[in-house]
């Protein structure tokens, strides 16, 4: 993945595992019910708490 974004193609990844993939991205989109509720850089998102009491729960205690 990284090295097909460093060659400038931009990678879209839908994943159940929020906490992985916000680690790696550049910008994060978490949807809920079909719409954009929260947008920022992965680590923004990791350290959002409403991000975390309503998606990543005990997840981002592992974090960092």
């Amino acid at each position: 993945m990284h090295e097909i974004n460093r060659a400038g193609v931009s990678v879209i990844m839908v994943e159940q595992n929020a906490r992985r993939c916000l680690q790696i991205c550049d910008r994060g989109y978490v949807l809920d019910q079909g719409r954009d509720a929260y947008t920022g850089t992965g680590r923004e998102l990791m350290k959002d708490p409403k991000v975390i009491q309503l998606y990543l729960g005990t997840l981002a205690d592992t974090v960092e």
